[in-house]
């Protein structure tokens, strides 16, 4: 299956515009592809304004999320692999989504086959 990052990314994005408050991206800087100004990051990572106000030509696509931002006034082109975003979420509250890399691993085995033990069914009447 492809990976769900990139629809709970928009699903979320939607969600705290939604609300009227301002998304932002945390980003794993380090990350193959990923193109922002890396002197604006701290141990790695990177907080992004995706805020309507904030950013020009927001694409939230499966594969990145590309925009153009100001950073100390200078304009920059902002690309993003959705492998590298670490987390969505609202500034004022906090809430959103936090990702780990076992959302892109393959589903786990059956559960009967992990225990050993074939699945039994009851009737409940």
């Amino acid at each position: 299956m492809t990976s769900s990052r990139p629809y709970l990314v928009r699903a979320i994005h939607e969600w705290i515009l939604d609300n009227e408050l301002t998304p932002h991206l945390l980003v794993d800087i380090e990350g193959e592809g990923v193109e922002v100004p890396a002197q604006q990051g701290q141990n790695g990572k990177i907080v992004l304004n995706i805020s309507p106000h904030a950013v020009e030509g927001l694409m939230l696509g499966n594969d990145a999320i590309g925009f153009r931002a100001r950073f100390g006034g200078i304009a920059t082109d902002v690309y993003v692999p959705i492998s590298s975003v670490l987390a969505i979420y609202a500034k004022e509250n906090g809430r959103g989504m936090v990702f780990t890399d076992d959302e892109d691993d393959p589903a786990p085995d059956e559960p009967a086959a992990r225990s050993g033990k074939r699945p039994s069914l009851k009737i409940v009447k």
